[in-house]
């Protein structure tokens, strides 16, 4: 018996090949998007890789935030993404890679750094930011059904059916989170985030956090859809505006709702209803171009 115990706890420890490799990054916004791999184990979520703060003064906490579409900060070989906000560049990043010990050649994960921002500073005709000391929104004491997470205000709750944002007001919408109340299981409810054209985050289950919090990313749209017994009772579509007027939707469950102009997420409505049953809300269309001041329309016959 005492020979064989150290071999079976040998067996419950698995050797992983990690490298780890320093990056440096300049003044800006940078997006690190971990492509899909080859390799991939669904069981594992091999190879793996995590963005952090090396040790040492090189991290610079000061001067880099990280923030995961993950809450706990791994980036799987699935399309997963990390954003890293860096203010007076340069600093550096540490990208830890965990693959299997058997992993073939070439099966790393691809890595791919996108530069969504040249600086640190908001887009032109951003709304002013709120000083760095302000606390967020407070959420409204009841039970709300959608969170987003609005530049300049911070947190704000909403309820299916009504807007959640703030529609003219210019100020985008940098992350959401859907947990409906009216008897629909959680789990039954995934959503995305459009983040650029034919660019969408991972797939968020239902509760769960989708963006970011005070990196100054906007969304750019969201895709949703039910599974389970929610999608074979309930009927699912949602709308939307965007900072630059445009409105889109409603669209249904599984299609993209962003504005052709890419523009910001503004508000967005989510409508869910039974099966076969109307939508008490008008379609919404795309808002036609402003006439000059003291000239009216004429109205066709």
């Amino acid at each position: 018996m005492s020979e064989t115990a150290p071999n079976r706890s040998q067996n419950l420890v698995n050797e992983l090949r990690v490298s780890g490799h320093l990056m440096t990054l300049d003044t800006g916004l940078f997006c690190i998007v971990c492509n899909p791999s080859k390799a991939a184990d669904v069981a594992t979520g091999l190879p793996g890789v995590r963005v952090s703060l090396p040790p040492g003064p090189s991290g610079r906490p000061e001067a880099v935030s990280i923030s995961t579409f993950r809450e706990d900060g791994w980036m799987t070989p699935f399309g997963d993404a990390a954003l890293v906000r860096v203010t007076g560049g340069p600093a550096q990043v540490l990208v830890t890679v965990y693959q299997a010990p058997n992993v073939p050649e070439g099966g790393a994960p691809n890595l791919q750094v996108l530069r969504l921002t040249d600086t640190a500073a908001a887009p032109a005709g951003a709304p002013a930011a709120a000083p760095a000391a302000a606390p967020a929104a407070p959420l409204p004491p009841k039970i709300m059904d959608m969170v987003a997470h609005i530049a300049g205000r911070g947190d704000v709750g909403g309820m299916l059916g009504e807007p959640l944002g703030e529609k003219g007001s210019a100020r985008w919408i940098e992350g959401f989170a859907v947990a409906p109340t009216n008897g629909i299981d959680v789990a039954d409810v995934e959503y995305q985030a459009v983040l650029g054209r034919d660019w969408l985050s991972p797939w968020v289950d239902g509760g769960q956090f989708c963006g970011s919090r005070g990196m100054s990313l906007p969304l750019l749209g969201l895709r949703l859809r039910l599974r389970g017994a929610a999608a074979e009772a309930f009927d699912c579509s949602y709308a939307a505006t965007f900072v630059d007027g445009t409105e889109a939707g409603p669209v249904e469950a599984g299609e993209a709702c962003q504005a052709e102009s890419l523009a910001a997420l503004e508000s967005i409505s989510i409508f869910l209803t039974p099966k076969g049953a109307p939508i008490e809300v008008a379609p919404v269309e795309v808002a036609p171009a402003r006439k000059p001041a003291g000239k009216s329309a004429s109205k066709r016959k």
